[in-house]
């Protein structure tokens, strides 16, 4: 059970990536930014196009996992309902639909979010980026 709960762990935090967030870190100073990256193994985090809570802009900023007290998704992701109903059509009960994340996930290896597959290759990976294609093209 752990391994299951780790792993889904992983993937909610994977979902901030590319998202617009507003740390709050330990020492009570707030950063609202675009989350570039995160080291897996300590939650430290790249933030562009960020704001500290004074109203600084800062392009870039490192903020060290150990610091970090909690973490707000700000931008809420689009709805991909109609998108997974797709993919569920296609692959029956193999695909979750991560909503407050803003990921479906097929197989347990595949993630695709409102910009395509973005884990995951083969077969598989190809035919859902199609139907993503698809979608795409009739919701603009």
């Amino acid at each position: 059970m752990s391994a299951l709960a780790s792993r889904k762990f992983g993937e909610e935090f994977a979902s901030v990536l590319e998202r617009v967030v507003t740390v709050l870190m330990a020492n009570g100073r707030r950063v609202t930014g675009r989350v570039a990256a995160y080291n897996p193994t300590d939650y430290s985090l790249w933030l562009v196009d960020a704001t500290t809570d004074d109203g600084k802009p800062v392009s870039r900023i490192f903020i060290s996992g150990r610091s970090v007290s909690t973490i707000e998704v700000v931008e809420a992701g689009p709805d991909l309902t109609s998108l997974f109903e797709r993919i569920n059509a296609l692959f029956p009960n193999m695909a979750r639909y991560i909503r407050e994340a803003g990921v479906i996930v097929v197989m347990d290896r595949i993630r695709v979010t409102k910009d395509g597959v973005i884990e995951g290759s083969g077969p598989a990976a190809e035919r859902i980026q199609r139907i993503w294609e698809e979608w795409k093209r009739e919701t603009g």
